[in-house]
């Protein structure tokens, strides 16, 4: 039996790099997936990765929902439900990053990176805890970053909305423990994906690499791979925690 037969769960955010490798790991063990993204450019992605995932034999369905809206979520989610049953894993991987000193950042920068990476976290969780706590299991996996633990010079909105989503991940860990509810974070460090490509072509890349013990950038499937131990039942006793999946960067 796969891990995670029957189960049905949410990624937001999956049209592309990190979101699509954990639909992805998570339908090859069993589970449903419903999946959002946010543009119009990435209808086309989308739709290709809901028939990829159909194609390993799991119900799937594409969404295009902003997670950083309050009332999609609540409308996507009510939709989730009534077309998959349930909710049993909600994985909050929507993300951008603007990067500017802070000299430079404008408000409207501020508040992009802020609604989209932290607040879309408290509008998910919202709406998927009652379905959660009904059925008293679920577990919530929230994507920070190893640069919300870090900082990092001209990425201070970005690095405030990955440390917000820490202490949100470790606070809420408490508040639904008691019904079952696991709460975990993921901080990744440099992975491999369309938003830091840039990375590993710059000229810079080989001092990245040079911070990281195990010389190399991660992939997409690397973290999937974590997301897939904290959605299933292997990590049964792990709430609360934050993974940095970042090859030794953290140290």
């Amino acid at each position: 039996m796969k891990l995670l037969e029957n189960k049905t769960a949410i990624v937001t955010g999956a049209a592309r790099g990190i979101g699509e490798g954990i639909a992805l790991k998570l339908a090859e063990q069993g589970a449903h997936i419903a999946f959002t993204y946010v543009s119009e450019s990435s209808a086309e992605k989308a739709a290709a990765l809901e028939q990829k995932l159909i194609g390993l034999g799991v119900k799937a369905k594409a969404y295009r929902s902003n997670a950083a809206v309050f009332e999609e979520c609540e409308s996507f989610v009510n939709d989730v439900i009534s077309q998959f049953g349930g909710v049993d894993i909600c994985v909050n991987n929507a993300g951008i990053s603007k990067d500017n000193l802070l000299l430079r950042m404008t408000p409207e920068q501020w508040d992009d990176v802020i609604n989209t990476n932290l607040k879309s976290v408290f509008n998910m969780t919202k709406q998927v805890i009652r379905p959660m706590m009904k059925a008293k299991s679920g577990s919530i996996i929230n994507m920070s970053s190893i640069i919300g633990m870090k900082g990092n010079p001209g990425q201070s909105s970005y690095a405030a909305s990955k440390a917000g989503i820490i202490g949100f991940t470790k606070s809420i860990a408490q508040e639904l423990g008691s019904r079952n509810i696991r709460c975990n974070a993921i901080a990744p460090g440099f992975i491999e994906t369309d938003m830091t490509h840039y990375l590993k072509e710059s000229s810079g890349a080989e001092e990245y690499l040079k911070k990281i013990p195990l010389g190399r950038f991660g992939t997409a499937e690397e973290v999937a791979n974590v997301t897939l131990f904290l959605a299933s039942p292997l990590s049964s006793y792990i709430t609360g925690q934050v993974i940095s999946t970042c090859g030794g960067l953290n140290q």
